[in-house]
């Protein structure tokens, strides 16, 4: 089995996606963070599914979250992505 199709299925248990994603956060570069959620929102059903779930347009997904990992979504594409994922953002103190 390939790591991405281990990993894709991991990233469809909310506890393992959570913490994936808490741990891409720590990392100061923004491009470990949104390839992580890129790799949830792919697991997850796809780029189209979040879309109409998280009422986006498609092609603003597909700018803000490329497969390099350069994009650049804003917090309001971020938040409905998370949502629409079946996720959601908290903090704790350090």
């Amino acid at each position: 089995m390939k790591h991405q199709d281990w990993l894709a299925g991991q990233l469809k248990d909310d506890e393992f996606a959570a913490s994936y994603l808490t741990q891409a956060a720590q990392d100061l570069e923004p491009a470990v963070f949104t390839t992580a959620l890129r790799h949830v929102i792919d697991a997850r059903g796809g780029l189209a599914k979040v879309a109409d779930a998280g009422k986006l347009s498609r092609q603003s997904l597909y700018k803000a979250f490329p497969l390099t990992g350069q994009g650049n979504p804003t917090a309001k594409t971020m938040f409905a992505a998370l949502r629409a994922s079946g996720l959601q953002l908290s903090f704790k103190g350090g």
